[in-house]
């Protein structure tokens, strides 16, 4: 799914929604359409913010997410571990956000596989810059869009528990639950698993 996927800078306004998620699943759960659930959620402020405008900006972000996941996983985001819920968003997240997914896997896997536990400035510098000389329509994002993603991967990647602190850049290994390794695997998205560094 990824790889069909263009090039986004939507994350700079959607980073993790971990609550989020949870709250559109409950929706699904009990039958509601993605447009229900994106009407319900507006109309009574289900993730409770101040402003309706960002509730706008960000539930069809999480309404791709939720879409991104199986049964299996959106059962257990609800009801498993806080961790593993973490776990499947980071997943929900690379499945939808091709950029993201390529970061993942091209800067934080190789690091994780020569035992690198530190991420650096220039990572995050080397990547955007060899994408936008790669792709057209990011060559063309500004230096803000692209700042501001750096700032939402470094925000992602420790929400999620794979980087320790964000002021020294140190990484963490996942511990990833055997069940879900294994289900992953069995719907043929071993990638995903590579890319946190499994």
């Amino acid at each position: 799914m990824t790889k069909e996927l263009d090039y986004s800078a939507t994350l700079t306004g959607a980073s993790f929604l971990l609550y989020e998620l949870k709250q559109v699943l409950k929706l699904k759960s009990k039958g509601l359409s993605e447009a229900e659930i994106k009407q319900k959620v507006i109309e009574d402020n289900v993730f409770e913010y101040k402003f309706t405008s960002s509730l706008k900006r960000i539930v069809p972000s999480v309404i791709r997410r939720a879409a991104a996941l199986d049964e299996r996983l959106q059962g257990w985001v609800l009801n498993g571990p806080l961790e593993e819920g973490k776990l499947i968003n980071l997943y929900a997240i690379m499945k939808t956000d091709r950029l993201f997914y390529e970061f993942m896997n091209e800067v934080i896997r190789e690091k994780l596989e020569a035992n690198n536990y530190l991420l650096e400035k220039k990572d995050l510098n080397v990547f955007f810059i060899s994408k936008m000389e790669q792709n057209m329509k990011m060559a063309k994002w500004t230096e803000l869009t692209i700042s501001k993603l750096k700032q939402v991967y470094m925000k992602l990647l420790y929400e999620a528990g794979l980087l320790k602190d964000k002021k020294t850049g140190e990484l963490n290994r996942l511990l990833l639950d055997k069940g879900l390794k294994h289900h992953l695997e069995y719907i043929g998205d071993s990638s995903y698993l590579r890319a946190m560094g499994e």
